[in-house]
């Protein structure tokens, strides 16, 4: 009896409990859903009176857009509000890889002269005989002269089949001349390159991870591997800003066997509590050594895929610490087909780390989002035991030192002077046949040097703005007449540097130019075939992938080391028949 009491006491408890914590629970929603709606009034009546009241005109569209970005400003850069004139744009961002237009990359000069700053081969704008350099001044009659760049791609894009009627100067011969070209699907592939090394080695560029990005990697995973089986792989995600986070499973799921989680999510709404991601797919190549290129601008979706390499200890991870972008977005129609993109989630790699690099909710005294501090990063531990942290992207395990790129080649490239040069040598020389030996001679890099005198090239330096700097700080303390003597003395020695560092950085300066004069002859190609040739984290993944060297892969997995492997490594691609 004292027993069946007792039970009845706890099963009252339990629903009391049960009762009390759902009570509590619509309190909190009853409370939350009174003030959405009483501010939602306030701001309503607020709007309303502003546009009707206020002393001058105002743009109602403008003045709403307006108040949601500033309000949306107070969260992360990534929640943002998009009206309905940009979803296209929107989509062609973020998800899908399609749109009808001519299939050119076009950039805004400093002159608001609108070029052609690349072609994809094959498509309208190439089969119509543009070419880079061409200036566009009209597109159906209206003329571009002032618009951005963004507001003249709008125009070029539109319905596949329809032509287009465009008025353009040619860039080395400097006539008009009238050009029609119908307007076609473009596909902007995710995979944008890829190659097969010596040693039976694969290379994949990925750019993004947009719709069918996985199987692209795919496809070019299998077409490598019909002419003889691959030996390794290397995945590159540098400057890889992400995208879709099911298509960053699914690329996974290439390499990672069926039925391993390999991200997770946790927000505040019940839908993204506690969700996990799994590989649904038998792998394509679970045992193939991998080896994953990251840098600064991996974020996202990349950091996912190699986070969960990393983790479970599935491949080398080379290259730079990742950005550190741990979020995860979801977009929400709004009412007359607007959207908001909002960031619901944080996500987690399977050792259970977050590697979200800036805290958003706290700022600092000048209202910017502080980085997380390392000492507040947590150890976690992969398959094979062996240490990464949370907070602050993924580190790599081998460190490659990315060369930065000198002040003096930002300069030439922002200035066009690099590509300007690459359309006339196209123009004034013969096809180049054979990419793998191309190489610019020191006469080419000295005609390149009359080329920037006849164009009067100059620019500030950093040491240049660093001593105007000094001298606003010396007059305004009223030092300026003491120092002007040294100042000058300094400004003609650092005039005479900036002559020196075209011969200094000699080496770098050819390699930018040989880079831009390929992709005349062989679009993107050409392009990537010479960067790869000389490209140092491509290098060292091919040293730790070749037999001699699986070694070193291996202890790298088993947590042996760290690596910094000696010497520049030779890089040789497979012969590639297209190209000469």
């Amino acid at each position: 009896m004292n027993r069946l009491i007792k039970g009845n006491r706890m099963v009252k408890l339990f629903i009391g409990l049960v009762v009390g914590t759902l009570f509590t629970a619509f309190t909190f929603v009853k409370d939350d859903f009174f003030e959405i709606g009483k501010n939602l009034e306030i701001f309503s009546a607020l709007y309303r009176q502003v546009s009707l009241t206020y002393v001058d005109d105002v743009n109602p569209n403008q003045l709403i857009k307006k108040g949601i970005n500033a309000m949306l400003e107070e969260l992360d850069p990534y929640t943002e509000f998009v009206p309905e004139s940009e979803i296209a744009e929107f989509r062609l961002r973020y998800v899908d890889t399609k749109y009808a237009g001519l299939g050119a990359r076009i950039v805004a000069r400093d002159n608001k002269r609108v070029q052609i700053a690349e072609l994809f081969e094959g498509y309208p704008a190439h089969k119509a005989g543009l070419e880079v350099g061409d200036e566009i001044l009209r597109i159906d009659g209206v003329s571009v002269h002032g618009m951005d760049a963004a507001e003249v791609s709008r125009l070029l894009k539109g319905e596949e089949g329809e032509v287009v009627e465009l008025l353009v100067k040619k860039g080395i011969a400097g006539k008009e001349e009238a050009i029609r070209a119908v307007r076609q699907n473009i596909t902007q592939p995710n995979v944008s390159y890829s190659a097969r090394l010596s040693g039976n080695i694969g290379y994949v560029k990925l750019d993004k991870f947009l719709t069918g990005a996985a199987g692209e990697v795919r496809k070019a995973m299998l077409d490598m591997n019909k002419a003889a089986p691959l030996e390794g792989f290397v995945l590159d995600l540098r400057d890889n800003g992400g995208g879709i986070l099911q298509e960053s499973v699914k690329v996974l799921n290439l390499f990672v066997k069926q039925g391993q989680e390999v991200v997770s999510q946790q927000g505040r709404h019940e839908d993204n509590k506690g969700f996990a991601y799994v590989t649904k797919q038998v792998p394509v190549a679970p045992d193939l050594p991998l080896v994953v290129l990251i840098n600064e601008r991996s974020a996202s979706a990349s950091e996912i895929v190699a986070g969960a390499l990393q983790d479970l200890d599935r491949a080398v991870i080379i290259g730079n610490k990742s950005f550190g972008k741990g979020l995860v977005q979801q977009t929400y129609r709004l009412p007359y087909n607007n959207m908001v993109k909002v960031t619901v989630a944080k996500y987690y790699t399977p050792s259970g780390r977050c590697i979200q690099a800036v805290d958003y909710t706290h700022k600092d005294a000048n209202g910017k989002a502080i980085r997380i501090n390392d000492s507040l990063m947590a150890e976690f531990s992969t398959r094979n035991g062996r240490k990464v942290f949370s907070g602050n992207g993924i580190f790599p395990d081998i460190e490659i030192n990315e060369v930065k790129r000198s002040a003096i080649i930002r300069a030439l490239k922002g200035k066009f002077l690099i590509s300007d040069y690459a359309t006339r040598y196209f123009h004034e020389h013969g096809l180049v046949k054979n990419l793998s030996s191309f190489h610019l001679s020191d006469e080419d890099y000295n005609d390149f040097l009359r080329y920037l005198s006849t164009h009067n090239f100059s620019y500030s330096s950093p040491a240049e703005k660093a001593l105007r700097n000094l001298g606003s700080a010396l007059e305004e303390e009223g030092h300026g007449g003491e120092a002007a003597d040294v100042l000058k003395l300094l400004d003609e020695k650092i005039s005479g540097f900036k002559d020196r560092e075209l011969r200094l950085y000699k080496d770098d300066i050819k390699a930018q130019l040989e880079e831009e004069i390929a992709s005349r002859y062989y679009f993107q190609k050409g392009r990537y075939r010479v960067a790869l040739a000389r490209d140092e984290a491509v290098g060292r993944a091919k040293q730790i992938l070749t037999v001699e060297n699986k070694l070193v892969y291996n202890d790298v997995l088993a947590g042996k080391g760290s690596y910094h492997i000696i010497g520049k490594p030779k890089l040789h691609l497979a012969s590639a028949d297209e190209l000469e």
